[in-house]
């Protein structure tokens, strides 16, 4: 029984209708469990969406943990161990907010309407193109962590150079320019990745030229990963179609 329970919810165990039709149910439930976060009213409905799609991730959070010695195939050790995996821990969040909807015992687990955010992580169990990505990124995670130390340097170094070049204060207007380092690094952050909001810009000739050249070097750091995240997501696809 237990072995039938695991290949219904586990993806890409010997699909079938049941597997299929479950995979839907989840995918539904997720969905509809973080409909409530679009709106800014909290209508009736909403909390019997939060009660059912809740009950549906406890069943489902009980029934994989039940079977854990099929995933991870560890004997016994393998229920101790499930509770603790990546996924096990987001399932276990996506259910926290909504307990204090099921019962008012629940109420010291309230949480903001942002945590709820996390259930759109348990898509990650039903998208073939999501592990493909996450395949991706673990293959590729040398190049891409050198690339996001760099960014980190960069953001920084530039960040420093304009905090001590510019003025706090912008002379000709009096308005505050950057308040503080904070105020630079995200000056820094958004310049690196050529977003360029606007609210904040240097006033004097060398911060331009700082951010001229910021903005240059932005552009040749973000498309590094790009390219290595690309290549290697086609090289992937070819390889699973073979």
């Amino acid at each position: 029984m237990r072995n039938r329970i695991f290949e219904i919810i586990e993806k890409g165990q010997r699909p079938n209708a049941f597997n299929t039709s479950y995979d839907i149910l989840m995918l539904i439930a997720i969905n509809i469990s973080i409909l409530p976060l679009m709106f800014t009213q909290n209508y009736p409905v909403f909390v019997w969406f939060e009660k059912i799609t809740v009950s549906i991730f406890i069943l489902d959070y009980f029934l994989r943990w039940i079977t854990a010695d099929f995933k991870l195939k560890k004997g016994l050790w393998s229920f101790v161990l499930y509770p603790f995996t990546p996924m096990a821990i987001i399932d276990l969040l996506s259910i926290l907010p909504g307990l204090s909807v099921l019962s008012e015992g629940f109420k010291v687990l309230r949480f903001t309407r942002l945590t709820k955010i996390v259930r759109l992580l348990k898509l990650l169990r039903y998208s073939s193109r999501l592990d493909v990505l996450i395949s991706v990124v673990k293959k590729e995670k040398g190049i891409l962590l050198m690339v996001l130390g760099l960014a980190i340097f960069y953001v920084f170094l530039t960040a420093l150079i304009m905090f001590n070049v510019e003025p706090h204060v912008n002379p000709e207007t009096g308005a505050v320019t950057f308040r503080n380092f904070f105020d630079a690094l995200y000056w820094a952050t958004v310049t690196l990745t050529t977003v360029g909001y606007g609210d904040l810009c240097p006033v004097t000739d060398i911060g331009r030229l700082v951010s001229m050249v910021s903005s240059l070097f932005g552009i040749a750091i973000i498309a590094l990963p790009s390219g290595v995240i690309t290549a290697s997501y086609l090289e992937e696809l070819r390889s699973r179609k073979n």
